[in-house]
């Protein structure tokens, strides 16, 4: 990485003077030794043995694999520029993806607050987004109209000020198309120095990991003892050739159709078969000038007597779409969507004649809702993340975010167990932990795809009705008709029902259209259409969901908004009422709640230089290496409490930052009163809150407790543990209690 990329990458955090000596009673004769304990059935030393295989280089794949490089990166500088002698490596991984080549489809775009937040700790990947994406002007509506030159039926705008304003998060959400975000992954891990190989230019030796293998198919996977046996399948010099690979952990990111999750013999419940679409990727910077100048967007939901589709803005500035349009096989086929075809499809859609429409490609895509019945196997051996773990409609945008999510939740986990400070077990926490979000995220979804589909059905074109005629004309007494004839009877059945959106029907003065009309405004003014943004599951979720035996459908409920099991450890004042979601958009409350997502706030570093350096209280979390944050307030009983977590983190080979966060008015001398409280631990920093005004929340109002609390964050910045009063009892036993429940390390 270099002197340089070090210095970057630490400078959100240790602005002021960093303090890297977390196990200072390991300090001899002025040498300090870092030594990091290894559960025996770990095989750490066997070269031939890879510790971590991601299959699936999708945004998931490659966020975990870059989440992993970097974990522990940090260590390794530091014992360069101190001459340490130890040896703390990078987390070992490599990718395997079947395609010889990444897709230029643009697939995904919505990255939502949460996933900014991940990305904003790549080294400033979140920034880069922002700086490439287009305006956000330019987006932010969704537009329902009878063509794209025609009248318009009504818009959504789906931003309010406080998504600008920075207030709950220290990154807004972004429209980026998924290659796009991938090609920018793929910089970050080649910054990384991962190599990304070709089948042709590889030889025999074993994978040292950091590499990104293109055109390798898994085809078999084998889980015996404490390792994972996969065999990959390559074309080289043109013969398939089989290639044999060990490793600890392997990671499924390979899509909805995934091979890992069909291998480890996993299934998926849920529904099935919602909707089937076409996909049409096409090109036109005259339809993306018009409509940056007249109508900007990014969804439009066209509905006329010849079409009917919704138009996908990627980018206007580029004049980049994706057109979906229903599709009902087997009466209509992928032969009936040629180029010319969707030209002419695209044309009755937009109003106008159009010179420059190029169609890049055109796939049809089947919508389902579904979650794997488990996301870890085999001794937490094999692991399933991303849509290989669950496969949602693309109403709200929840399938990459909650993917990179995912990942972001695993990767500390698996850095625990590979460097020795956590067993195997911590692993399956990460199903504890994000299988009740992904059902809930599938419910949500599905809840908000049935809210896109109110608005046809409030023009008359009821989905539920063109779904219960196609299945007639399918499997029932239309079955027995010769397929030209079935084709024939659903195209008129079709063609009657786009009558109901003719000019003549569709306007104020027609009794009916007026109340149709009046109807779809009180359907958008009531936010009961499809929602782009949810704050309050994207920034926390806190799930209770039941999987009857006997169902495909999950029951659910939403009791606040975070982790509820797993790494962690619940507290009985964080039970909340439950109540069923409401499928709109609610704002985030903070919370302190075990499980919770750290609140944001911003902070300003004391420090003798740094006096006026402000960051979020998600930046105090470095990224780049297994460490826990425990916030204090400058009191004498928080400060035993924190002496007794370093003392214990020590005691489990686990770094440990004590954040000491100081009133506004109260800073003078802070650095000096912790140094002699914590000494002779230095691995500290000292806040102090920088309130917008003297109105503002203090930290403790915000998270609802006093600052005779304390709060534990984890490495991927979701609360572990808190008091919310002080430690009457033994500190020291009190937080070995708490070590040995979030690493599941039994004592």
């Amino acid at each position: 990485m270099g002197f340089l990329g070090f210095i970057k990458g630490f400078s959100s955090v240790y602005r002021a003077k960093p303090r890297i000596r977390a196990y200072p009673s390991f300090c001899l004769h002025g040498h300090c030794y870092i030594q990091c304990r290894t559960f025996s059935h770990f095989k750490d030393h066997d070269d031939s043995v890879l510790p971590v295989l991601i299959v699936g280089a999708g945004p998931v794949g490659l966020v975990l694999s870059i989440l992993l490089t970097k974990l522990g990166e940090s260590i390794i500088i530091i014992i360069i520029i101190y001459n340490f002698n130890a040896l703390i490596s990078r987390i070992k991984c490599s990718v395997l993806e079947k395609s010889k080549s990444f897709s230029h489809h643009p697939q995904a775009h919505f990255i939502n607050n949460r996933s900014m937040e991940v990305f904003h700790k790549l080294d400033g990947l979140a920034e880069e987004i922002q700086r490439s994406q287009p305006p956000v002007d330019l987006w932010r509506k969704f537009v329902y109209c009878t063509s794209l030159t025609g009248p318009v039926l009504g818009s959504v705008d789906h931003m309010q000020p406080q998504d600008f304003e920075k207030v709950v998060s220290p990154v807004c959400v972004a429209h980026f198309s998924q290659y796009k975000l991938i090609r920018l992954l793929l910089k970050k891990l080649e910054d990384l120095n991962f190599l990304i190989c070709k089948p042709e230019g590889l030889n025999d030796e074993p994978f040292r990991g950091g590499e990104l293998l293109m055109g390798h198919e898994c085809v078999k996977i084998n889980a015996t003892g404490q390792s994972v046996n996969v065999t990959a399948s390559h074309l080289k010099e043109g013969k398939y050739t089989e290639r044999n690979i060990s490793c600890n952990i392997l990671v499924g990111t390979d899509g909805a159709a995934s091979t890992i999750r069909k291998l480890a013999g996993i299934e998926l419940r849920g529904e099935k078969d919602l909707q089937k679409l076409v996909s049409v990727h096409f090109l036109s910077r005259d339809l993306g000038q018009y409509l940056l100048n007249v109508r900007p967007g990014m969804l439009f939901f066209i509905f006329n007597t010849e079409a009917i589709g919704v138009l996908v803005a990627h980018d206007l500035k580029q004049g980049e779409f994706v057109l979906q349009m229903p599709f009902y096989p087997p009466q209509q086929s992928l032969d009936d969507f040629s180029p010319e075809t969707c030209k002419q499809l695209i044309l009755k859609l937009v109003g106008q004649e159009l010179s420059d429409i190029d169609v890049i490609d055109i796939k049809p895509w089947v919508m389902h809702a579904e979650v794997a019945e488990k996301f870890v196997s085999c001794d937490n051996r094999i692991i399933l993340a991303g849509d290989a773990a669950h496969r949602f409609p693309p109403a709200g945008g929840f399938g990459m975010n909650t993917g990179i999510q995912d990942a972001h939740n695993l990767a500390w986990k698996i850095a625990a167990f590979v460097k020795g400070i956590a067993p195997s077990s911590i692993l399956h926490t990460y199903e504890t932990e994000r299988r009740p979000i992904a059902i809930f995220n599938t419910a949500l979804s599905v809840q908000n795809f049935r809210a896109a589909m109110a608005v046809p059905a409030t023009l008359g074109l009821d989905p539920t009705i063109a779904n219960s005629v196609h299945q007639t004309i399918t499997d029932g007494i239309g079955s027995i008709l010769p397929s030209g004839l079935q084709r024939a009877v659903l195209d008129g059945i079709f063609t009657i029902g786009r009558a109901q959106l003719s000019e003549f029907l569709l306007n104020e003065k027609n009794l009916l259209g007026s109340s149709r009309l009046a109807k779809l405004r009180h359907l958008f003014e009531e936010g009961k259409s499809l929602q782009l943004q949810f704050p309050a599951e994207d920034l926390g979720f806190r799930i209770k969901c039941i999987y009857p035996s006997n169902s495909t459908k999950f029951i659910f409920y939403l009791s606040g908004f975070s982790y509820l099991e797993g790494a962690l450890i619940p507290d009985s004042d964080s039970v909340r009422a439950q109540v069923p979601p409401t499928g709109r958009r609610r704002d985030y409350i903070p919370s302190s709640d075990p499980g919770s997502r750290l609140p944001h706030m911003n902070v300003r570093m004391l420090s003798n230089s740094f006096s006026e350096a402000c960051i979020s209280t998600l930046d105090l979390l470095p990224g780049d290496k297994v460490e826990f944050l425990l916030f204090i307030a400058p009191l004498e009983k928080s400060y035993h409490l924190a002496v007794a977590a370093l003392k214990v983190a020590e005691e489990f080979k686990v770094s440990v930052k004590v954040c000491i966060l100081w009133p506004t008015d109260t800073v003078k001398g802070a650095e000096t009163r912790s140094k002699t409280a914590l000494a002779p631990w230095e691995n500290f920093i000292d806040v102090a809150e920088a309130k917008k005004s003297s109105n503002s929340f203090s930290w403790w109002s915000m998270c609802q407790m006093t600052d005779k609390g304390a709060i534990l964050v984890r490495p991927d910045e979701h609360i572990a543990w808190r008091a919310k009063s002080s430690i009457d009892d033994d500190p020291f036993l009190e937080m070995k209690r708490v070590f040995s429940a979030i690493l599941k390390v039994n004592i």
